[in-house]
């Protein structure tokens, strides 16, 4: 098995890297396939009286050494630990039924086991080498640009601060910025995103990612083993080893399930025969129950499922870090979600600028973009880029101080200057009341206003405006019909500019005026009353929030590496609509891991006392017992392709 499980398979993996060839070629399947036709001619030719009954056996014993090839030798190796586990079932069953002179039992057995366990193995790695096909999207060469002359060399060789060149057409062999020249990408393949997206110089470009229309030069920033596709790949790898809940609660029930099946057939084989009982009869029925009870299906319910669920994430840029948080995405009902970056672009433009007394517009903005010249925060930088826009000089304040989740404090001409949110004059003594209606009126426009001064007088106010993304509605009732029954804005922002935003947009809850730590102990309180919650942030700075959720979501991490390290879901792209997937993923796997943990549960209540009670024959027991593995495994493959939302008035119904 590639997949580890206490329950009953053994641990080590023949198959270091995923299989990418035809079924046929595939080890443990062509040793099957070749037992198969080994016991059919046997069959055939023996009951046509060809071949004499001994050579038919010596057949029979040939088409179960290869159809135990690969399973047999994995048997060996648990009962050498020692440990009994599914494989040492189906060993005792197949020894058990040559021992009993049925051949053709134990060749049909070891035969159609081997063909599932090798289907199951060979599903699992094509699940598995799926994402790591995306290496293939990079090209293994690159054009580098060395003293002006072009020069290809191998992706492996790349060194930072390279400069390749990339004309129309051809892949990114490695992650970079453009240094010169403009062009649009196909980004799908890391951000999910379907849309060219426009670069020019300076814009961040990906391992993998196609270039389009025009030739450009790019600075080489990770090299090809550090690249964003690379680590998409190896993220992705760590998360489909990772466990659920379920799985991890099916391997202890089966490290105890399992020996309990053998001294059962043990028992059934030696206390009936001791009591008077005909010892073929109930030896053939222990086999049977070794078979039967086997609980292969069960011990498979969860892992394919997962394994496909986060490998088809990968591909559409949606990083799910482990099974336990993708079954907790299928358990959240109640969303939380930033406002600025992540429901917004995160780059808010000035719209208004009123002066009181005798100040003017322009020496308002020169006042409020000295103070915020020395602050990074997005509202700080707009009014700055405004400034700048307008041909003002932009002379730094002096002492400037953050005043964290208010606003900021600095000298200009020896005298304190305050730029931030009526909260933080209204705490500091300025006179602010007469104010209130116009803050008030641009609030519920859903701006944002910030107040420039002095504690004894307000000279000014600007009002800021963040635009929601244009797909944020559609993803909002995406949401909605995935299954999130609240969604709640979190923000620092006044609730006025917040509740004009979330009503644009569908949101059920807003909570304002939110200090950064303010954020946990919301996502806290909503869990507390509401239950499992989802968080969604756009960085670092929601870290705290991230790691207090059931399931933290950073989104637009594409080549941010604290980002996608900080949360349990990575979006690589900026496109909101890529959540309502990943909650809808979450649903639809946890859904079919537990159809099949039913069905299994069901097949072993049948099985079971069918086997017991002589009813059901080895051959029999065989058949249902693959049959119901294969159909496990083919109804986890489902977890793949979870429905998409239905269409909105946002899209072309064409």
């Amino acid at each position: 098995m590639t997949q580890p499980d206490a329950a009953g398979h053994d641990d080590t993996a023949e198959h270091e890297e995923p299989y990418r060839g035809r079924w046929w070629a595939f080890p443990p399947l062509r040793n099957a396939l070749i037992s198969g036709l080994v016991l059919a001619t046997a069959f055939v030719l023996e009951r046509i009286e060809v071949i004499p009954v001994g050579i038919a056996i010596g057949l029979y014993v040939v088409a179960a050494l290869l159809g135990a090839s690969h399973w047999g030798r994995e048997a060996v190796e648990a009962i050498a630990r020692p440990r009994v586990n599914i494989d040492v079932l189906m060993a005792v069953a197949t020894v058990g039924s040559a021992a009993l002179g049925l051949w053709e039992e134990a060749a049909f057995l070891a035969f159609l086991y081997g063909a599932a366990e090798g289907l199951e193995e060979f599903t699992y790695d094509r699940t598995r080498g799926a994402i790591r096909a995306l290496l293939d999207l990079a090209p293994k060469e690159a054009t580098v640009v060395r003293n002006g002359v072009e020069t290809i060399v191998p992706a492996e060789e790349l060194a930072v601060g390279d400069v390749m060149l990339v004309r129309p057409g051809e892949s990114l062999a490695t992650d970079g910025t453009i240094l010169s020249g403009a062009t649009s990408l196909d980004e799908s393949p890391v951000t999910g995103e379907s849309v060219p997206v426009e670069k020019g110089p300076g814009s961040d470009v990906f391992a993998g990612t196609l270039n389009l229309t025009g030739a450009v030069e790019v600075t080489v920033t990770r090299t090809f083993a550090d690249n964003t596709l690379s680590q998409i790949i190896h993220l992705v790898d760590e998360a489909q080893e990772e466990k659920t809940q379920t799985q991890r609660l099916i391997d202890r029930f089966g490290a105890y399930y399992s020996p309990a099946i053998l001294a059962g057939a043990a028992l059934l084989a030696v206390v009936p025969t001791l009591l008077g009982g005909d010892p073929s009869v109930w030896v053939r029925r222990a086999v049977t129950l070794a078979v039967a009870g086997a609980p292969c299906a069960l011990v498979m319910s969860t892992p394919v499922a997962v394994a496909a669920a986060i490998g088809s994430a990968g591909k559409r840029g949606v990083l799910i870090k482990g099974g336990i948080h993708l079954e907790n995405l299928g358990l959240v009902h109640v969303l939380a979600m930033d406002k600025t970056g992540t429901l917004t672009r995160g780059t808010p433009q000035v719209t208004d600028l009123i002066p009181f007394a005798t100040t003017d517009p322009e020496e308002l903005l020169r006042v409020a973009a000295a103070v915020e010249a020395s602050s990074e925060h997005p509202l700080a930088q707009a009014i700055v880029r405004r400034a700048e826009a307008d041909g003002i000089v932009v002379r730094r304040a002096d002492t400037f101080e953050a005043l964290t989740g208010a606003g900021a404090r600095a000298q200009l001409n020896g005298k304190d200057v305050y730029v931030g949110s009526a909260t933080l004059f209204a705490d500091i003594g300025a006179a602010i009341e007469d104010k209130r209606g116009i803050i008030d009126g641009l609030q519920e426009e859903g701006k944002t206003v910030v107040l420039v001064g002095h504690p004894d007088q307000v000279i000014g106010l600007v009002a800021l405006r963040d635009e929601y993304r244009p797909e944020a509605p559609q993803a909002i009732q995406g949401l909605h019909h995935s299954g999130i029954r609240d969604i709640v804005m979190l923000t620092g922002d006044n609730t006025r500019t917040a509740a004009a935003i979330a009503g644009h947009l569908g949101i059920d809850q807003v909570r304002a005026e939110l200090k950064p730590a303010d954020k946990s102990r919301a996502v806290t309180e909503l869990q507390t009353t509401l239950g499992p919650v989802a968080m969604v942030g756009d960085g670092i700075n929601d870290a705290p929030a991230l790691a207090t959720a059931t399931v933290g979501i950073a989104m637009g991490t594409a080549g941010t590496d604290a980002a996608i390290e900080a949360a349990d879901v990575a979006l690589m792209g900026d496109d909101l609509r890529t959540l309502p997937y990943a909650v809808a993923l979450g649903r639809k796997t946890r859904h079919i891991s537990r159809q099949n943990i039913v069905f299994s549960v069901l097949i072993l209540a049948v099985l079971i006392p069918s086997a017991v009670t002589g009813w059901l024959s080895i051959a029999g027991a065989v058949l249902v017992h693959e049959v119901s593995e294969i159909i496990a495994v083919l109804n986890g493959l489902r977890a793949r392709n979870p429905a998409p939302p239905p269409p909105t008035h946002h899209e072309s119904h064409l």
